[in-house]
């Protein structure tokens, strides 16, 4: 498990590899944006941790480019108080944030977390493919497609997807999609499922996937979905 850390805080990277190894990771660090996009796009790092606040090529820059060619989990640093820096992070593509300060043990918990998620994704991934109202997801290839059309989702987007869809009908509260996929409870100010969410609503369209107020989220069958999933 290596971690690739980009942060231009020289001080931190050095204490939190340090920490992060003897938890057991490897880890790789990049003082600036471009050479750690560089380096994530090289395959150095099984999950990236990205700081926000970088001079020249800023964290979300660092994010958006990424994820136009790769997949690789990654964890944002955001200023504390920021809620819209959790968001955008969110949206770009981010699997996870953590607020500046943290704690280091939270960090590597999290860290663990992701990367066990992602590991029984690819262990479970050679399922067969499921197709409910319209959208259809390949677990071995991780393809979407909506109506025949393909669409592009992050891994925790198309993990979200697949716990709704395999659970069709069936009402999932945030705690329950929190403790699956992040394997923590959602708190008051968590929005990182309720920014997931958003995004399918709008890639498989918001009438697939139902709020319930107050409950949570339910993926809704079509009339010609005659058989269960």
């Amino acid at each position: 498990m290596t971690v690739l850390i980009i942060d231009d805080d020289a001080e931190l990277t050095s204490l939190l590899s340090e920490f992060l190894r003897r938890e057991g990771f490897e880890t790789e660090v990049a003082h600036d944006g471009a050479k750690g996009l560089e380096m994530a796009l090289a395959g150095h790092g099984s999950i990236v941790v990205v700081d926000v606040m970088m001079p020249g090529m800023d964290g979300f820059t660092v994010l958006r480019r990424l994820r136009e060619k790769s997949r690789v989990p990654v964890m944002m640093l955001t200023a504390r108080g920021e809620d819209v820096d959790r968001i955008i992070g969110l949206e770009l593509g981010a699997d996870d944030y953590l607020p500046k300060p943290f704690n280091p043990r939270e960090l590597a918990a999290r860290l663990r977390a992701i990367l066990r998620r992602v590991e029984l994704s690819a262990a479970a991934g050679q399922g067969d493919s499921i197709t409910v109202n319209g959208v259809t997801l390949d677990p071995a290839s991780r393809q979407a497609s909506v109506d025949g059309r393909p669409v592009e989702l992050t891994t925790f987007e198309f993990d979200i997807l697949l716990t709704l869809m395999r659970g069709v009908g069936r009402v999932l509260s945030r705690d329950d999609l929190m403790e699956q996929l992040y394997q923590r409870k959602s708190t008051p100010f968590d929005r990182a499922i309720d920014v997931h969410i958003a995004h399918l609503r709008k890639k498989v369209g918001a009438d697939r996937i139902k709020t319930i107020r107050g409950i949570g989220y339910q993926f809704l069958r079509s009339s010609s979905d005659s058989v269960a999933v």
